[in-house]
């Protein structure tokens, strides 16, 4: 039988293991496709590529991909999405020097300690005349920054006027901030945990900290591509909604893909470390569950939402990066949970509804499916320190959900 070939590209990650498992434990092989994984180093050549068709398919920035199909920072190219990679897997990491000064300044080992604890370090910087704290992120547009923006607002500070936000490609934050560029980044994994192990760093907290169970990253392909290769575009979400269950269910042996130089060549012990134990200096504040740090397919990983569409372009238009139209028609157009439903219809319970409601959920919940219901996990939001400290930015407020 004649396989499709298909050129898919990915950042080395440890949120690209869907990929990894589908490839060497051959779900792309049962579904008859011949995939071409290709590494990229930087966000933006890896969109470029997509746009230009030298790629097929790319594992990307969710909010890349809005951003790119309202033409925000490229071209204007309609991307959509039928398959969410997972949720999680991001951190906030600091130097240090930075590190020690919030713990000398914090009442205790919150989040929202630390928050204080470094609402009184910049103020205290900033009369001594010192120059802003420097945090990188991934791009402008990612869950990264807007994660680290919230956090930043719950510490009462403007993420625009009180620290300096760069961006960097993710293999660079940990020798960026070794160096003294940086004071500290968010950046997903192995990044923070190489930083913990190696003493250039120190993890502050989780993203999940942050955001209960938030979106990451999606399978992107431009809707041109997806109309004219429908069979080959569903056989791809099969074979990475197989994969992704794998992950879950042998998580430390699929892990191990990881650490060959093909992949991310980092030790296993690094990458292995925010799933089973608490990281060497850091991850202060509350305790998270450790299988929840990365979720490769449970509480519906995969099922691209509509509602974590129209979140993310909520922080888009909260950060004043883009006016967007309020009657859905972006969401529905770049998250088709339609062609998700179609592809997976059989093999796992389907939600009837592409939006979860808007509540904040501090436990486990259901929700109507096909043909049984479906379960999800917390949805809750960091909350400021106190409701006067959000600073004075157009936002759009919505939950996670």
């Amino acid at each position: 039988m004649k396989r499709s070939r298909v050129r898919i590209g990915y950042m080395p990650l440890t949120d690209s293991l869907p990929l990894a498992v589908a490839r060497e434990a051959g779900y792309f092989a049962a579904e008859g496709l011949d995939v071409d994984l290709r590494p990229e180093w930087s966000w933006a050549s890896l969109r470029d590529r997509l746009l230009v068709g030298r790629l097929d398919a790319a594992s990307m920035l969710a909010p890349m991909l809005l951003a790119t199909s309202l033409g925000l920072g490229s071209i204007n190219q309609p991307l959509t999405s039928a398959f969410s990679m997972g949720l999680n897997g991001n951190a906030v990491t600091v130097s240090p020097m930075l590190f020690h000064g919030l713990r000398a300044l914090a009442e205790g080992p919150t989040p929202q300690d630390m928050a204080r604890a470094l609402n009184k370090l910049v103020a205290a910087r900033s009369g001594a005349g010192g120059t802003p704290l420097v945090l990188a992120v991934v791009f402008p547009y990612s869950c990264h920054a807007y994660q680290l923006r919230h956090w930043l607002t719950v510490a009462g500070l403007n993420p625009d006027q009180d620290v300096k936000l760069v961006v960097l490609p993710p293999s660079q934050m940990v020798d960026h901030l070794r160096l003294g560029h940086i004071d500290g980044f968010c950046v997903g994994e192995p990044w923070n945990s190489l930083a913990a192990l190696t003493g250039a760093g120190h993890c502050l907290l989780s993203g999940y900290q942050i955001w209960e169970n938030a979106p990451e990253k999606v399978l992107a392909v431009t809707r041109d591509w997806a109309a004219s290769h429908g069979e080959v575009h569903a056989a791809l979400l099969r074979a990475l909604h197989r994969a992704a269950v794998h992950a879950d269910q042998h998580l430390l042996e699929s892990l191990e893909l990881l650490a060959h130089p093909a992949w991310l060549d980092v030790p296993a012990e690094v990458i292995r470390a925010p799933f089973t134990q608490r990281l060497a200096g850091g991850l202060t504040g509350q305790p998270y569950p450790a299988h929840h740090f990365h979720v490769f397919s449970a509480y519906q990983a995969n099922f691209p939402w509509r509602s974590d569409a129209r979140f993310l372009l909520g922080e888009m238009q909260r950060w004043r990066q883009c006016d967007v139209p309020r009657d859905g028609t972006v969401a529905a157009q770049c998250y088709r949970s339609d062609l998700f439903r179609q592809a997976l219809t059989g093999l796992t319970n389907l939600p009837l509804e592409d939006d979860k409601p808007g509540q904040a959920h501090a436990a486990p919940w259901q929700m109507s499916g096909r043909p049984g219901r479906v379960e999800l996990g917390p949805d809750r939001r960091l909350e400021a320190v106190t409701a006067e400290q959000e600073p004075g930015v157009s936002i759009c407020h919505s939950g996670l959900a």
